[in-house]
């Protein structure tokens, strides 16, 4: 049930889904949904579950940021590519400043702080130098985010595998950082 209704939410957005619309497509009736979830808002946050679980488990060294940088954007790469409608759904909600996003904060921060501090590891580390660490967390979380083949912006189909467009946003995100325009004028 919660792959037809993060199929739906994709789709339509929160409000344009019903709990009927999502039974109909789970092939459930509407007393399970009450039952399991208590309604529609309950089946919405509880789909965020394999976000949640994959940045409460990551673990980076941060001996190495260069490494830790590289290990975070791929696996986000890669997760974004399995559940593209979970970040879909998320990317609406921020658009949209959402009534639901302070619920969805667990959801966000966890991956904008891991990211953060890994950056910051980076600079403390002269790695990669950047006059600001709030836009870099920016700049690398919008690669990452939009790191999806979308097919209404890209008619022509990519044939990278998910291995290889993290591959590629990774070097895109540490190319942009350590670019010397990046590195001008440094305002902390």
């Amino acid at each position: 049930m919660l792959q037809a209704a993060k199929q739906l939410f994709a789709k339509k957005g929160y409000e344009g889904t019903t709990v009927r619309q999502i039974c109909n497509e789970a092939n459930v009736s509407l007393a399970l949904v009450s039952y399991h979830f208590g309604g529609k808002e309950n089946v919405f946050f509880e789909m965020f579950e394999p976000i949640r679980q994959l940045f409460a488990n990551m673990k980076y060294d941060l001996s190495d940021p260069l490494g830790a940088l590289t290990t975070f954007c791929r696996q986000f790469v890669i997760f974004r590519n399995e559940e593209h409608e979970l970040i879909s759904i998320l990317q609406q909600e921020l658009v949209m400043n959402s009534p639901r996003l302070e619920k969805l904060t667990d959801v966000f921060f966890p991956s904008w702080e891991q990211l953060r501090l890994i950056l910051k590891e980076c600079h403390e580390e002269n790695v990669i130098q950047f006059p600001s660490i709030d836009l870099a967390v920016n700049f690398a979380m919008g690669t990452l985010m939009h790191s999806f083949n979308i097919s209404f912006l890209n008619r022509n189909q990519s044939k990278f595998t998910p291995e290889q467009v993290a591959d590629l946003a990774v070097s895109f995100i540490i190319n942009g950082l350590t670019s010397t325009h990046m590195g001008r004028g440094r305002e902390r």
